[in-house]
């Protein structure tokens, strides 16, 4: 079955502002968590604790980006819905958070008008998890060195 010119133009439509707006959340909300964390481990002076304070603020990082991801995936199992492309929200969550992750094996599928709108999701997803890789990377970089013996900046 072949997309009609006016249904792919809609996908690109809704999707394009959709990868933009969650994309600036993103990076908003991991500034927002850099703020915090690297405040908090700055503060440790005892190097004794550090490491295992320090694994539990990543581990909080990280829970606190999956929470972003999770927003995202709602914002876009908000507009499935609003366009009636998926007929309930548990079924539209679960596919905008299985597009989103690539994952892909849930047995919900989007109506063949909307399915450009769940690949560019796909694709909004690998841009949201490069964004949360490379925080976390550096947030390791910038704050491992500081308390670590032997490491350099």
């Amino acid at each position: 079955m072949s997309i009609t010119e006016p249904a792919w133009d809609a996908n690109w439509a809704w999707s394009l502002p959709l990868i933009v707006l969650t994309v600036v959340i993103h990076v908003f909300g991991l500034a927002v968590i850099d703020q915090r964390v690297v405040r908090v481990l700055s503060g440790i002076m005892n190097r004794r604790r550090f490491i295992p304070l320090f694994a539990v603020v990543v581990g909080a990082a990280a829970l606190l980006a999956t929470i972003l991801h999770a927003g995202e995936a709602a914002i876009w199992a908000s507009a499935y819905r609003l366009l009636g492309a998926l007929p309930d929200s548990k079924s539209a969550m679960l596919y905008s958070v299985g597009a989103m992750t690539t994952y892909g094996h849930a047995g919900v599928y989007l109506d063949a008008h909307w399915q450009m709108m769940g690949a560019l999701e796909a694709l909004n997803g690998m841009l949201l998890f490069g964004l949360t890789t490379a925080f976390l990377f550096s947030m390791i970089q910038k704050v491992l060195p500081e308390h670590h013996p032997g490491r350099r900046r």
